[in-house]
């Protein structure tokens, strides 16, 4: 597979360069990380410059390089990240564009790339741990509206969204897998109560929702009625293959950071911090190439990434920790500062091996769908 990038692919870098650097010194200044209307509406900000610039569908419609590169570009200059548009541009919208009908396409799609609305996920539930599939929230059919009861947890960022990728179970009969339904639920209906949780870092970008007779539009169904785990799957693999592809960027800054930190405060003196930084730098640059071969892989099957993407949120998910570990090495005592950025991604990364599906998910994954190993009992 060739990964190397084409002239015109390097005349869309230069392109990107510049813009970048002209429009990043006019943006106002990030807003406070407990002031989420405020993030909300940097974020949407952001997303609509993107659009008027004709960036905003790289990640839909872009050739896999010409997305890799606008991750390379804008994470190197510092641009803001997608932050409370992450569901909606990573997640729901790839999934309504694979899976969605042309109505659904035309009424969902044009707002999330003009920084308009809002998505979260609904996902996870108290009850059901690493094993999603043993979702309880009901939605019982009533004429052409689900009527919707249940809770949902680690809801990102709910408390700002417009819309919300909800999973439902439609036929409590069926085997478990078989019996889920893919809903977009409106976060204003009736019905729907929102309540923020505080991680370790001391954030608040997920939230408990609970839906109490929540009434959402068949219409508003993505996918087959109890086909939903299929349409899940497909979310999925863009939140494990592509979602995290900007974040190995920002980690290979920070590794750099870390070296010249190291540098000043004389612990570069150490053989043993020297080859742990060595191999974090080998081992994301291998990350790097992974994720070009998912993309890549990706667009020649559809557009949706395989099961290689189990693989590279393996791997990730442990190198990420690990550099925050090595963080703490190079701060010493100052690994406790909280306001120290670092700090806040030590504690940050230690979700990584729970978030988008536990690591020992991603084994089981990987041991039946690429090993072809027999599924455990």
């Amino acid at each position: 597979m060739d990964l190397s990038y084409t002239p015109e692919e390097e005349d869309f870098r230069a392109r990107l360069r510049d813009w970048l650097a002209r429009v990043l010194p006019a943006l106002p200044p990030k807003p406070s990380p407990d002031d989420w209307p405020g993030r909300r509406a940097y974020d949407l900000g952001w997303q609509r410059r993107l659009h008027d610039a004709g960036y905003a569908d790289v990640h839909w419609d872009g050739t896999p390089s010409v997305r890799l590169i606008f991750l390379e570009e804008t994470e190197r200059a510092g641009a803001p990240y997608v932050g409370a548009n992450f569901v909606g541009l990573l997640h729901a919208g790839p999934t309504i564009a694979a899976e969605g009908t042309a109505e659904q396409r035309a009424r969902w799609l044009p707002p999330i790339l003009r920084g308009e609305e809002v998505w979260c996920q609904g996902f996870s539930e108290p009850g059901a741990g690493s094993d999603l599939a043993a979702l309880r929230t009901r939605a019982r059919r009533d004429g052409d509206t689900y009527v919707v009861t249940g809770s949902k947890i680690w809801t990102s960022h709910a408390e700002v969204a417009d819309w919300c990728e909800l999973l439902v179970r439609t036929d409590p009969g069926a085997p478990k897998h078989r019996g889920i339904t893919w809903l977009a639920l409106p976060m204003d209906a009736p019905g729907v109560t929102v309540r923020p949780l505080r991680t370790l870092a001391g954030s608040a970008e997920f939230a408990e929702v609970f839906l109490d007779e929540v009434r959402v539009p068949v219409a508003n169904r993505v996918g087959d009625e109890n086909d939903g785990w299929r349409v899940t799957m497909v979310t999925l693999s863009f939140e494990r293959g592509t979602a995290f592809a900007g974040e190995v960027v920002a980690c290979r800054r920070v590794l750099g950071e870390l070296a010249v930190e190291a540098r000043k405060n004389g612990r570069w003196d150490d053989p043993a911090l020297r080859r742990r930084l060595g191999r974090l730098n080998a081992e994301f640059r291998a990350l790097w190439r992974l994720t070009q071969w998912n993309v890549s892989a990706a667009e020649a099957s559809g557009g949706i990434p395989g099961a290689g993407g189990s693989v590279f949120k393996l791997r990730y998910s442990h190198a990420r920790q690990e550099l925050y570990d090595a963080a703490a090495q190079v701060l010493g005592p100052d690994c406790l500062d909280l306001d120290r950025s670092w700090t806040l991604e030590r504690l940050s990364s230690l979700s990584y091996t729970i978030a988008a599906g536990t690591s020992q998910v991603q084994h089981s994954i990987i041991a039946e769908r690429i090993l072809g190993l027999p599924k455990g009992r």
